[in-house]
């Protein structure tokens, strides 16, 4: 019997067929803008951000809690009753999926792949998009291969960013050292008022380098999604474990004590730096662990982050 190629061997690469079926979960995910609308769309749901594809719609008086920036200075001056501009926007916003899919990624102790579940993670959040009439895109990225999709309705622009996760590798030079170099490098496509989705590991992030997330907070939604497996958040028994990356292999020493609480503290470290950035930049952090359900996990993390308040 000849050994499977391997993409053939499940949870090690994503399978399209298993991408396309998480259409049908993707309906229990709530993609609502988070907030207090002011703007009124044409479309399925509300936002609450003015910027390019916005139309005017009308003027109304001034309300408690309404934006002093959507004054309407010369209504107001002309009245002497305060006013502010209503705005209608373009029926779809644009969702954006920025997948990281780097070698710290290809890694799993349960289930699958942190890759395989990111790209998981993706598939759940832009079905839902689709099935609200948003426009979806995105960037799906490792350090010598990337793939951008500007936004498209219906099927047209999610379908080829699963494609391309499900593609072999392609000989190529162009990727991304890291997943805060590809953010910086996507927020030059954002529009304003729109819904992204930053999926990965974040190996190597800082708390100091932070200026990639306040470029994609400027005027956009941002949702960080941490995609982990259980063996980096707690140590394994104590041993000495052989580890590889299938080209070196090295000696994991756990036997004492001091060398477990060191293991887990470098991810400890990542998931507080993680909640930082977060907090400072006013983006949501969900956490998706390889052997949870991806559905249900962002459906209860989507659901909190509509109850925060901004």
């Amino acid at each position: 019997m000849s050994t499977p190629a391997p993409f053939q061997f499940p949870g090690i690469h994503p399978e399209l067929k298993t991408l396309i079926a998480l259409r049908g979960q993707a309906q229990r995910l709530n993609l609502a803008p988070r907030g207090r609308v002011l703007a009124i769309r044409s479309g399925g749901h509300l936002s609450r951000l003015r910027g390019r594809g916005m139309e005017f719609d009308e003027v109304r008086v001034y309300q408690p809690g309404d934006d002093p920036r959507h004054m309407d200075w010369r209504v107001t001056a002309r009245s002497g009753i305060p006013h502010v501009k209503l705005f209608r926007e373009e029926r779809e916003r644009p969702v954006w999926l920025l997948v990281d899919q780097s070698a710290s990624l290809q890694f799993g102790s349960r289930v699958a792949f942190k890759s395989v579940i990111a790209a998981e993670v993706a598939a759940v959040l832009g079905w839902a998009a689709v099935e609200r009439g948003d426009r979806v895109g995105g960037l799906v990225f490792d350090e010598q291969h990337q793939f951008y999709r500007q936004p498209a309705a219906r099927n047209a622009g999610l379908l080829p960013l699963l494609e391309r996760l499900c593609a072999a590798p392609r000989a190529s030079s162009n990727g991304y050292s890291s997943v805060m170099a590809a953010a910086t490098a996507l927020a030059r496509h954002l529009r304003p008022g729109s819904l992204l989705a930053v999926i990965s590991d974040f190996a190597g992030i800082h708390a100091e380098h932070s200026a990639w997330l306040g470029q994609l907070t400027a005027g956009h939604e941002v949702v960080l999604i941490l995609i982990y497996d259980p063996l980096e958040a707690v140590a394994p028994p104590p041993g000495r474990y052989l580890i590889s990356d299938g080209r070196q292999q090295r000696e994991l020493d756990v036997t004492r004590a001091d060398q477990r609480r060191a293991y887990q503290q470098i991810f400890q470290h990542r998931l507080t730096t993680l909640q930082q950035l977060a907090q400072r930049h006013r983006a949501h952090l969900l956490q998706v662990a390889t052997d949870q359900p991806v559905a249900a996990t962002l459906a209860q993390g989507l659901g909190a982050r509509l109850r925060t308040p901004r």
